[in-house]
């Protein structure tokens, strides 16, 4: 039986006999191609990437499974479309707080059309795209059984300032997240963002693959962080996932380094040191832990 994901944070939703994904009770994700190159460039870029001897085995853990392609029923109910049916990346998680980091100060890609360009830089501009380099695009944040999820909408997120991402970064971590509160506690930050295997050594892995890959550039992609208490509670492993998503834009390297993914992945790295750093120095202002201090955002898009 397919359903409309519970846990989406962004994206096309199937709601309201839109066009969107379904998800199965398989942990199955089942995302649709868009009906022009997008679609098709996607669905390649899995096949090739499935099968790519130069990507390493550690790294392919950063990207959901890939199980094909299915003949199914729109959700918007005009008739069989070819869906991509990938991994349920929340399947696994009770209640799980899940954020949408768009990568990269640039969201266009090379051979994109001149209007597309400018529908693009109208939006990292209005956005902390240009920048930080990344922009939220969703999320949500489990804050208890009575007050369920803080999920703002697409306009509040939008909307984000540098200072607003920065304290949502922080709340994601907090067990005192509700609207409102500016001072969050940063309680699972340790578990959930630091500590072997957490978000900033996932984070750290991936910037030593982009320093040297050349194999593909990543246009428009997004970082999926995902945690739940329960896991942190109970000291279960994987505390927290970090996973690239959207591939739509996906070009080929050509011996070139991804330096525009690049850029923003060391500007998050930066942002998420920042927090654990404070936790050790309350008094001090942007300090680095040691791990990040050699990862530098520069106004070009390189990371030193």
């Amino acid at each position: 039986m397919l359903k409309v994901p519970e846990h989406q944070v962004a994206g096309h939703l199937a709601t309201n006999g839109k066009l969107g994904p379904l998800v199965d009770d398989a942990g199955r994700f089942y995302k649709p191609l868009q009906d022009d190159e997008r679609g098709t460039k996607e669905l390649a870029f899995y096949k090739s990437f499935s099968s790519d001897t130069w990507v390493p085995d550690h790294i392919c853990k950063f990207f959901p499974v890939f199980y094909g392609s299915q003949l199914l029923d729109a959700s918007d109910g005009s008739g069989l479309c070819v869906h991509l049916v990938l991994q349920d990346l929340a399947a696994s998680r009770i209640n799980p707080s899940i954020i949408d980091v768009k990568i990269g100060s640039r969201t266009w890609y090379p051979e994109a059309s001149d209007s597309y360009i400018q529908k693009c830089l109208e939006k990292d501009r209005r956005t902390t795209t240009v920048s930080l380099g990344f922009r939220i695009a969703g999320l949500q944040i489990y804050e208890g059984k009575e007050s369920g999820f803080w999920k703002p909408g697409r306009k509040e997120v939008q909307s984000f300032t540098a200072d607003n991402v920065r304290l949502v970064l922080r709340k994601f971590v907090s067990s005192n997240s509700s609207i409102g509160n500016t001072n969050p506690d940063c309680s699972f930050a340790s578990s959930v963002y630091g500590g072997s295997g957490g978000v900033l050594e996932q984070l750290l892995e991936l910037k030593a693959w982009f320093e040297d890959q050349t194999i593909y550039h990543f246009h428009s992609c997004s970082l999926l962080i995902l945690f739940d208490e329960e896991s942190v509670l109970n000291g279960r492993t994987p505390v927290a996932e970090v996973k690239l998503i959207d591939f739509a834009h996906v070009v080929e390297g050509n011996g070139v380094i991804d330096h525009n993914f690049l850029g923003g992945l060391c500007s998050l790295i930066k942002f998420v040191s920042e927090i654990l750093s404070d936790l050790k120095e309350p008094s001090s202002k942007g300090g680095f832990v040691e791990s990040e201090k050699n990862c530098i955002c520069t106004n070009n898009g390189n990371c030193q």
